[in-house]
């Protein structure tokens, strides 16, 4: 048996379809689990892959399977889990040895296991995985967070396992300590946004046009086949466009209106803020999951403020276009939350780098993200005033703000298109409305305001 290149600690699904990965691609591994008996599971499943798989029991056998310096893998989850498990594997790693963070983890812990195993002289990598699990098992985009030393070891490995765009892969080192889960974060959250806007658009075609899902779904699929064309589209309109077996309707009929969420949608939110930057459609939409849970409060809201809806003539054309802007702003909004934090976290993150690996692989994956790098590379600095989207949105605007208009106008709660529209309108005005906002901070708390012909600190005349 070979000798393994790496470890994988943690064999459930995200686990064992990476494991599984590395296999197929000719890396030789090592895996455990906490619970020991996953290993012979993991083995049945692997069949001839096995031979590339070293299995132990535990984990100082996983640790003592390896060449140094090691390179162990965790997928287990990234909170109190993760903890754990640090204090049971620095104790037998040794310097210049490397712990990689595969899970979705909050980049702030990522930063702060990367200091504390750094007091050991080990490497922490957080290691953003996108793709589900079909992605982990044949091919998912990687954001990698950590040294460069860790990057040139384990660079060649992620390469071989990751999806492939046009014979590039979708991996890449994009800074130091969290700065890989924090792209992994941004990503999840422009994934709600993109959701959402999918979801309200379906909702205005079904209620409001009067469109069966099945032609809702061929709708999406011929969108697809054009510039919206992206895996969330695909998957849309095959589940449109699906029978539920037990009952004969469509199966988002009987699917109950309530959506989780694993909370990286709202650490994106929280980060924005943290950063006083917008992320109002990545809002938007952590907020309408929300109120999905609420089902008792709607199922009252309707019955005392009525749910009457009124019906809308939609051109599916014209609505491709408001899609497309959305998704324009969508993604602008995600790309200025990731530069403001990449200055305040010294990560120097690579914009058109990070939309490259995003191209394959991962959930967000879209035809747009090759404009979207073409234009970073070209210079852009806010995408939605890059050229190349000049005529996208000089096209779809008017439509957004159609769709938008007579949305609401029929009373249907399209927070996420709406937001859209808030935000772009307002960053298109050179002046806008927070004079008086500060002309009201200064009367009721003699905060101060600058004056639009003098420098410094004014006050109004009402403290005179």
């Amino acid at each position: 048996m070979a000798e393994p290149r790496i470890g994988i600690y943690g064999l459930g699904t995200m686990g064992a379809a990476l494991a599984l990965n590395m296999a197929e691609n000719g890396i030789d591994i090592a895996v455990a689990n906490r619970t020991a008996s996953a290993v012979p599971a993991f083995l049945d499943r692997a069949g001839a892959l096995g031979a590339r798989v070293t299995p132990c029991d535990d984990l100082a056998g996983l640790i003592a399977a390896l060449p140094k310096p090691r390179s162990i893998l965790a997928m287990i989850p990234s909170t109190a889990p993760m903890d754990t498990f640090l204090e049971e594997v620095l104790p037998l790693l040794d310097e210049g040895d490397t712990v990689i963070d595969a899970g979705n983890a909050d980049f702030h812990d990522t930063r702060a296991r990367a200091a504390a195993t750094a007091e050991h002289g080990v490497h922490f990598v957080g290691l953003g995985v996108s793709g589900g699990e079909d992605g982990a098992r044949h091919g998912p985009s990687m954001m990698f967070g950590g040294p460069e030393d860790s990057w040139k070891a384990l660079g060649p490995v992620l390469e071989a396992i990751a999806a492939q765009f046009e014979d590039a892969p979708c991996v890449a080192r994009l800074g130091p300590d969290g700065a890989g889960h924090f792209v992994k974060t941004v990503h999840n959250g422009i994934e709600y946004a993109d959701m959402q806007m999918i979801a309200e658009t379906c909702e205005l075609l079904r209620f409001g046009a009067g469109l069966a899902p099945e032609a809702i779904g061929d709708i999406f699929a011929r969108w697809n086949e054009g510039p919206l064309a992206s895996y969330l589209f695909e998957i849309t309109a095959e589940i449109l466009r699906t029978g539920d077996p037990a009952t004969g309707k469509p199966v988002v009929d009987v699917i109950v209106d309530s959506a989780g969420q694993k909370g990286t949608g709202r650490w994106t939110v929280i980060e924005a803020v943290r950063l006083g930057q917008s992320a109002t459609m990545i809002e938007a939409a952590v907020a309408a999951r929300a109120w999905s849970a609420e089902r008792d409060v709607r199922q009252e809201g309707g019955e005392v403020l009525g749910t009457t809806r009124g019906i809308l003539t939609l051109d599916p054309d014209a609505v491709a276009d408001a899609l497309m802007a959305a998704r324009v702003l969508e993604y602008a909004q995600g790309f200025r939350i990731l530069g403001t934090a990449s200055d305040e976290f010294g990560w120097d993150l690579d914009a058109a780098r990070i939309a490259e690996i995003w191209r394959a692989g991962c959930i967000i994956r879209a035809r747009i993200l090759d404009d979207i790098s073409a234009a970073f590379h070209g210079g852009a600095t806010q995408l939605h005033l890059a050229p190349a989207f000049a005529d996208v949105l000089a096209r779809g605007l008017p439509a957004l703000r159609r769709l938008v208009t007579d949305a609401i106008g029929a009373g249907f709660a399209v927070p996420a298109l709406a937001s859209a529209l808030g935000w772009v309108d307002t960053m298109r005005q050179p002046r806008g409305t927070a004079a008086l906002i500060q002309a009201q901070r200064d009367r009721f708390g003699r905060h101060g305001f600058v004056r639009t012909d003098a420098p410094g600190t004014a006050h109004g005349p009402w403290w005179d």
